[in-house]
């Protein structure tokens, strides 16, 4: 028998397959002593024959079945609140996103980084996407003669990977994003306009040894940029004008990974989100570090935490709800750390898929709902002010101002809207009865002093 305090790890599991093994197999190999480590997977509402599949390669792990998809947050409530089995009462409880896998030294680490403190309450660990990647950064001059409608970057509409079209391995950062006016039925393969600074980015499989490439960007802008792309071995500059025009940029073989969350920020209006998110991992964050909130997608809560504050709500059902209880505990004066040694691989959004309807729906209601419980009056109204102008104007380009010009309406962005908006309606009331209801002990103006910029 070991002196090291018990540890319930909970992983939710929807569909999740393949990627459910994986992490199930990477946690049974943590530094951990076996009768002080219960790993409980809850298969919510599978499809994909988890369950059996679990039992017979992981015979340790303990498996809830509710027989329903109770989201994120019903789910692991029901891995947390478990009652105890063969007498293991858990004096810690972590949860472990199922697309991702641990490093054998995650929860040594992590609980290292909580053991001796009193008013911690969670430590969330480093998360880096599981691919490796490849890639260049670049850098376009900012010009003042451009017109008012006239994007300052260049139009990424076509890449190539060694000759060959593969967009999957292809990503970005923050510095690119998608155009939401393509016309339908459009040629090119892609259409991603840049701002002035950001990265590409080639994705490979761990497993894999990283092989020189070629990057070939199809690229446009509607007058003459000089774009300057940069990797470890120089740096290329091309001149990008109105011809879509083909250019070519070597990738080294130095290949690094790419943080997901190193700990999640308060940012301006109100928005939960990654520290770090898509930076290239340069060992800026080797330091452990106070962070305004944990990430769901690998955390240890010490139990005192849960008792003192609660579990997620379950009304979330996804997103946002880790935001939501760290913002509810730092209220009743917890503190929450990132720790740098706790490794974790996270392929990233696998279950709700990125910028997806579910995705959208969820983040943007959710953010909503959060702000009306937690956050400071001002903030809260300013938000659900903003929804309610971006609700009006979306319906008056969709129902009156297109079909005067003969337009088709916009039916699907206006329908996303409407669904944001009534939900956020729907639930509204609760929430603010929630807030007059909840333990406070520091104002929540007093927390905007973690508000930062991106």
């Amino acid at each position: 028998m070991s002196d090291e305090p018990k540890v319930r790890v909970v992983v939710l599991s929807f569909d999740g397959g393949q990627m459910t093994i994986d992490c199930l197999q990477s946690l049974a190999a943590t530094d951990w002593p076996a009768d002080r480590l219960e790993i409980l997977m809850v298969d919510n509402g599978s499809l994909d024959n988890i369950t059996p599949r679990v039992q017979a390669v992981l015979p340790q792990v303990r498996i809830l079945e509710p027989l329903a998809n109770l989201g994120f947050a019903g789910g692991c409530n029901l891995g947390i609140t478990a009652p105890p089995e063969n007498g293991f009462e858990p004096d810690f409880v972590a949860l472990v996103n199922n697309d991702a896998t641990v490093d054998p030294g995650w929860l040594r680490a992590m609980h290292g980084a909580i053991q001796d403190t009193t008013d911690v309450g969670a430590v969330s660990a480093k998360m880096v996407f599981a691919p490796r990647f490849t890639g260049v950064e670049f850098d376009i001059a900012e010009r003042s003669d451009l017109g008012p409608d006239e994007p300052p970057g260049v139009c990424i509409q076509a890449v190539r990977i060694d000759g060959e079209r593969c967009d999957k391995r292809f990503v970005t950062d923050e510095g690119v994003y998608k155009s939401m006016d393509e016309p339908e039925g459009s040629p090119m393969e892609m259409q991603r306009w840049t701002k002035l600074h950001g990265a590409l980015r080639v994705s490979w499989p761990t497993e894999v040894d990283v092989t020189p490439c070629r990057l070939g960007l199809l690229l446009y802008a509607p007058s003459r940029r000089d774009v300057v792309f940069h990797e470890d071995a120089g740096s290329t500059t091309v001149e990008v004008g109105p011809e879509p025009t083909w250019f070519e940029v070597p990738l080294s073989t130095s290949s690094f990974d790419v943080i997901n969350n190193v700990g999640s920020n308060l940012y301006a209006g109100g928005f939960g989100g990654d520290r770090g998110f898509q930076e290239r991992d340069r060992g800026q964050y080797e330091e452990p570090a106070e962070v305004f909130a944990w990430c769901g997608g690998a955390v240890l809560l010490k139990k005192e935490y849960l008792e003192s504050v609660g579990v997620f709500d379950e009304r979330f059902f996804l997103y946002y709800e880790d935001t939501d209880l760290s913002w509810r505990g730092r209220l009743q004066q917890w503190r929450y750390v990132y720790e740098p040694k706790a490794l974790v691989r996270h392929r990233h959004a696998q279950s709700s898929g990125i910028d997806s309807p579910v995705f959208r729906f969820h983040t943007e209601r959710n953010r909503l709902l959060m702000l009306a419980k937690c956050a400071p009056a001002l903030v809260a109204w300013r938000a659900g002010l903003g929804e309610f102008k971006r609700f009006l104007q979306i319906h008056w380009a969709d129902l009156v101002k297109r079909p005067l010009t003969l337009q088709m309406p916009l039916t699907v962005k206006a329908a996303e809207r409407r669904h944001v908006f009534l939900s956020y309606l729907k639930w509204l009331p609760a929430m603010v009865r929630d807030r007059f209801m909840m333990d406070k002990r520091v104002s929540r103006r007093s927390l905007m002093r973690w508000e930062v910029t991106k």
